[in-house]
């Protein structure tokens, strides 16, 4: 069975390079979709390796494109990979991949905004809210244009407990826009405070763990990026349903920070 693979059984054998797979396959980035290819294997490794130990794992990847953070998954002893791709270009180059990891890599080529997550892994993996986090993670080179739409839908599925929380506190590593990754992981008083730090962090613990240079990408984005670790909470720290809590953040910030209270006033009898 794969669940009882253990961390070193499986390295993929030799294949082309990301490189020569984006010549081989023509592929180009699409500027409209906020496309930015990791080319280097080694910083790949270090992403997987920040989201914790993923033996036995298993572990659905968003946005694969392709397929650099799909190898270094791969290659850290996970028991399966779900990976969700929008763009078909891509699905060439992760089925050599599947081809080189039999029973390892599952793809699905969809949107990660509407595919349902829920029943995707076998039910012996879920566990209770209050209990350690289950051998499940979400691992991803978000897209700039969808990652925060994305993140707030994964923080509402936090608050229900649903879609891939339906396993329990599923963990989370993504990579975003260096400003986002700041603006989530800020903390109280900062000057980077922002809507999403408090959506993120009163539902999750989110930590800053590693700062990717722009030049690292290709084609090479104007800003750097930031990963982000996401560990929801076994207790909200904010014990209010999600869309009450994001309507009054949203009122609170939509004005200048010294006239914020002015968002909260339709709050205040």
């Amino acid at each position: 069975m794969a669940a009882s693979r253990t961390l070193g059984t499986f390295r993929l054998p030799p294949l082309p390079t990301i490189r020569e797979i984006i010549k081989l396959f023509r592929l180009q980035a699409v500027k409209q979709l906020s496309q930015n290819f990791l080319l280097d294997l080694r910083l790949t490794d270090k992403i997987v390796r920040k989201a914790g130990s993923l033996t036995n794992a298993y572990v659905y990847e968003v946005g694969p494109g392709p397929g650099g953070i799909t190898r270094s998954i791969l290659n850290a002893g996970v028991a399966e990979l779900l990976v969700v791709e929008k763009d078909g270009r891509f699905i060439p180059g992760l089925q050599m991949l599947s081809d080189a990891a039999p029973g390892k890599l599952r793809i699905v080529h969809g949107d990660v905004l509407t595919f349902k997550i829920e029943n995707a892994f076998p039910e012996s993996l879920k566990r209770q809210w209050e209990d350690d986090p289950p051998n499940v993670h979400i691992i991803g080179n978000l897209p700039f244009s969808v990652s925060t739409p994305l993140i707030i839908k994964w923080l509402e599925n936090v608050s229900q407990r649903n879609g891939p929380f339906a396993y329990g506190r599923t963990q989370m590593t993504l990579t975003f826009q260096k400003e986002v990754a700041e603006r989530l992981t800020a903390s109280t008083g900062s000057k980077q405070r922002s809507r999403l730090s408090i959506m993120a962090q009163y539902l999750c613990d989110v930590q800053h763990i590693l700062t990717i240079p722009g030049q690292a990408f290709i084609p090479k984005p104007e800003v750097d990026s930031g990963v982000v670790h996401f560990t929801p909470l076994t207790q909200p720290r904010i014990e209010q349903p999600f869309k009450l809590v994001e309507r009054v953040v949203q009122n609170a910030f939509q004005f200048r920070r010294k006239y914020c209270h002015r968002g909260l006033g339709c709050y205040i009898s």
